[in-house]
């Protein structure tokens, strides 16, 4: 197994998080390349089963995540889900408090409707 080992960064601090989600229930946009929501981290947490993940510009490196292994997102790289069986996860927003201003892509970001605080 492929897992990343990484933290979110010192200081971040929880802003939202979709609804549990299952390989039927997915939303369908984080199955293709995309963004995280603009200057925030988000952290794939899996419920149940495992899925995996790729990095756009890094697509020989596949990482595996399960319940024990999250995967950390960083801000403006963009990246998919891949549903590989059942699968239970949600993905959770975070905010890093006194950190510079990212460099702002442009691109899908299916995931700041469940960001509480998008500023």
């Amino acid at each position: 197994m492929n897992y990343q080992n990484e933290k979110l960064p010192e200081g971040s601090v929880k802003v939202g998080s979709t609804p549990s989600m299952t390989q039927d229930t997915v939303v369908k946009g984080i199955l293709k390349n995309h963004l995280a929501p603009k200057g925030k981290y988000a952290l794939v947490v899996v419920e149940e089963g495992s899925l995996q993940y790729i990095w756009e510009d890094d697509k020989e490196n596949v990482l595996d995540a399960d319940v024990d292994n999250p995967i950390v997102i960083e801000p403006e790289r963009f990246h998919q889900v891949i549903i590989t069986g059942p699968v239970k996860f949600r993905v959770e927003f975070y905010k890093v408090l006194k950190e510079g201003e990212i460099e702002s892509k442009k691109g899908d970001r299916p995931g700041e409707v469940f960001c509480e605080c998008m500023s």
